[in-house]
């Protein structure tokens, strides 16, 4: 059995002196100690791919809810295009391909209904409720970490939940850098994350690969939502400005293509990953189009006004299930139905709502939303 993990190892002889070996794996909660032939960032990805919150991003949002168009993505499909993004970068620089995809794979798990707008709802419920910011990258790690099977988590390597704390795609550098990080340095970032907004706002992953993740992040989406809002027949590609076309293109082909064309030349042999100016500028230029033509205005004030009130009437009930003990209330039958107890004792209420409403889909949401306003 050696023999074969050894294999499975071999292409580590061929990596940058950068990149992240098998053997400076760092598991949370201790080695595993049994005869499997899989690396550790292989057997990380495993455990994502078998989770129950990977299932969920089926129907989880990317920017467009409720569109009657098949061929609008869903936020399963945007975590499959940071992966090939992601691992075309680092094969191109010799990384490691495993730990990449682990990163991409569960970085946007924490993810909530109706996507970012759902998020700031959810945020807002925290703050007032719980005083705590709700940030998805964190809520990633928590789901991975602690909430999935059944409380125990998944025992993942550290190197992967950093990378996934710190793959924020909305705040875009022009070089990105990797740090030094022990275990303690990793669990002190987590943490903070709920108090600190602007501690949040600055994390830098640990490895060059979960540099490669957050760019990637940013690469994956940026084209594919014009594509999509083009189908929507909300976007007209006429409407992108030329100074942008004229660097990256105007089709998700192009501006994939030129990104990561220009990123490999720029960090190719480097200890960091970076763009050309040029494309540095076109890519910050195109990120704030998109924002203005596509992510502020893909729902209407009554449909924002809808879902922050699915969000507001779901959070009060399941926190009054709770006070009240409520068996009958579905945050009994599905959040804690098998939870571990440790969870349930030592877990405030409010906590266990904004668990289990983050971990919705959109659908089960809505379902959710009118079971509650039939019963009223």
């Amino acid at each position: 059995m050696n023999k074969i993990k050894n294999q499975m190892l071999i292409h580590e002889s061929h990596y940058s002196k950068y990149a992240s070996l098998d053997k400076d794996a760092i598991r949370l909660h201790g080695d595993i100690t049994d005869n499997d032939i899989r690396p550790n960032y292989f057997r990380d990805i495993d455990r994502i791919i078998h989770s129950l919150s990977y299932t969920r991003y089926i129907d989880k949002t990317q920017v467009f809810s409720n569109k009657s168009n098949d061929h609008i993505q869903k936020r399963i499909i945007h975590v499959q295009l940071v992966s090939k993004v992601a691992r075309t970068i680092g094969r191109a620089l010799s990384l490691n391909e495993d730990l990449i995809e682990a990163i991409a794979l569960g970085h946007d798990i924490g993810h909530v209904p109706f996507g970012h707008l759902g998020e700031s709802y959810l945020n807002e419920l925290s703050l007032k409720y719980d005083h705590t910011y709700f940030m998805h990258n964190v809520e990633s790690v928590r789901e991975l970490n602690i909430l999935e099977d059944h409380g125990n988590g998944k025992n993942l390597t550290v190197q992967v939940l950093d990378g996934i704390l710190c793959h924020n795609g909305e705040f875009l550098q022009e070089k990105y850098k990797p740090i030094n990080k022990t275990k303690e340095d990793f669990i002190r970032d987590y943490e903070l994350c709920y108090t600190d907004k602007e501690h949040a706002k600055h994390l830098i992953p640990m490895t060059l690969e979960g540099c490669v993740v957050r760019i990637s992040d940013i690469i994956a989406y940026l084209g594919r939502d014009i594509e999509d809002a083009i189908r929507l027949g909300l976007l007209y590609k006429k409407e992108i400005p030329k100074s942008i076309k004229d660097i990256i293109g105007d089709n998700n082909k192009d501006i994939i293509g030129h990104i990561i064309n220009d990123i490999i030349k720029n960090s190719y042999g480097k200890n960091y990953i970076s763009m050309s100016k040029e494309v540095y500028k076109a890519v910050k230029d195109l990120k704030d189009f998109n924002y203005k033509h596509i992510y502020d205005p893909s729902m209407t004030k009554l449909e924002k006004a809808y879902v922050k009130r699915m969000f507001t009437t779901l959070f009060k009930q399941y926190l009054k299930d709770l006070e009240e003990k409520n068996k009958k209330s579905s945050i009994y039958k599905v959040l804690l139905k098998d939870m571990k107890k440790e969870y349930i004792v030592n877990t405030s209420n409010t906590r266990k709502v904004i668990d289990y409403i983050s971990g919705m889909t959109d659908e089960f949401m809505i379902k959710e939303y009118n079971k509650i306003k039939e019963s009223k």
